[in-house]
């Protein structure tokens, strides 16, 4: 079989973390070495790790999980002591709703992330690793675990790989199905054992984290990308992207298009081009009404703003919503954003973990509030009070979760409020689709 690893510079679509996803059976070992999988692995373990660290920082590559936070920076604050036990976790734990992209890679090739993971743990000196992933992914573990018995087969795992007397294993751990276990601190509690509860920051993971050591913390995505970086080049990624987001991304698409699913495109491409190119247009030619664009805890964009923007970091964030995860929810003018809002804020509640007062009690405030139209009692008023609640949550608690039901309330409330209002104050069984 031809290696799939040459660069097209005519055809990003396959660039970087799907480029081997057109091989049958790429899952299995066999099949990803022959295509040129783990190469960089024999390369570059062994290899001094401060130059893997500064390709990564040069690289641009930001943070996949959400925040967007450059992943050779982060690596920058680990100890360079390469003596000190410390740990490397990949954050499998993908629960934000629309978001589906990480569970698309695990399932069709594990091995590159299993690359990506022992590139990095050699650059960083860690010895042990886990891939914490999402109770509710059974088999996506199952595959993750097979994956992992055929490295360790091959010598890539273990004690001395490949005799160059690097020791790092590397395990499963399944969470058990909570939305906080996505918070990097949240996952470490309930790695160790505790309620999936966030922790206050600092002290940071990479300085006390998993049982009290250096831990670092990366994405599913950005681990993955790190072989393709190693292969061409920091140069080469950033010329994929904008000058402040570089590279390609992953983006899971849901709602009222043609043809939902994962893709990977340059950061900076547009959502038009996204919608109508790569996602074959709106559902039933129905019109454009709004679109979240970053994951449910995103504000949402109104028609207008979604034709717009580009998808990075920037140009998101300078139309009042960010990209996350790079999950994008379609909706057409046949929907009605109140039960949009009202499916949100159930989530949100439900998920709060319950550590902040602001986020148990506003959450809970916020779905009533919202509720009231089932006993008949809101009133349009109830909107401004939404608002106004939502605001009072902002900034006040230690993980982002209650943000996290804040900013998409207000994003609703600033483009939709007298359908919101509307909403309320109609009869329960009516209104909807």
């Amino acid at each position: 079989m031809d290696k799939i690893m040459e660069k097209d510079t005519a055809n990003y679509k396959d660039y970087t973390l799907l480029s081997y996803h057109h091989i049958p059976g790429v899952h299995n070992i066999d099949v990803f070495e022959r295509a040129g999988g783990y190469e960089m692995m024999k390369k570059w373990v062994g290899a001094e790790p401060e130059t893997i660290k500064e390709e990564v920082k040069q690289s641009g590559l930001r943070g996949r999980g959400g925040a967007g936070f450059p992943t050779g920076v982060k690596w920058g604050f680990f100890t360079k002591d390469r003596a000190a036990k410390k740990y490397l976790l990949c954050n499998a734990d993908e629960s934000e709703p629309g978001t589906f992209k990480d569970r698309f890679l695990v399932e069709k090739n594990p091995h590159i992330l299993i690359e990506g993971m022992i590139i990095s743990a050699w650059a960083l000196g860690t010895q042990k690793g886990y891939i914490y992933i999402r109770g509710e992914f059974y088999q996506q573990a199952v595959i993750l675990e097979k994956a992992l018995k055929e490295a360790y087969a091959k010598g890539y795992l273990g004690k001395n790989i490949m005799g160059k007397g690097f020791d790092f294993d590397l395990y499963v751990h399944r969470g058990a199905g909570a939305y906080i276990c996505g918070e990097e601190t949240g996952m470490i509690s309930s790695l160790e054992g505790k309620k999936g509860q966030p922790k206050l920051k600092p002290p940071f993971p990479a300085i006390k984290g998993y049982r009290g050591l250096p831990t670092m913390v990366n994405n599913v995505e950005s681990l993955a990308a790190v072989p393709w970086i190693m292969r061409f080049g920091a140069a080469e990624y950033k010329k994929f992207g904008t000058e402040k987001s570089a590279g390609t991304k992953l983006f899971s698409i849901s709602g009222d298009v043609n043809k939902p699913g994962v893709i990977e495109v340059p950061l900076g491409t547009t959502l038009k081009e996204i919608i109508e190119v790569h996602c074959g247009g709106m559902r039933n030619g129905n019109k454009l009404k709004a679109v979240i664009p970053g994951g449910s805890s995103s504000p949402v964009l109104n028609a207008d703003d979604s034709y717009a923007v580009k998808m990075d970091y920037e140009d998101v964030a300078s139309k009042g919503s960010m990209l996350g995860s790079g999950a994008i929810v379609v909706i057409d003018e046949t929907r009605n954003m109140g039960d949009i809002l009202k499916y949100t804020l159930e989530f949100y509640h439900h998920e709060s973990c319950g550590q902040c007062t602001p986020c148990r009690e506003g959450t809970g405030w916020m779905e009533s509030i919202f509720k009231r139209r089932e006993s008949g009692k809101a009133q349009k008023s109830d909107i401004e009070l939404l608002d106004k609640t939502a605001a009072s949550m902002r900034g006040q608690t230690i993980c982002a979760l209650a943000d996290a039901a804040a900013m998409p309330t207000q994003g609703m409330i600033k483009f939709f409020r007298p359908e919101l209002e509307t909403y309320v104050t109609t009869n329960v069984n009516s209104n909807k689709r």
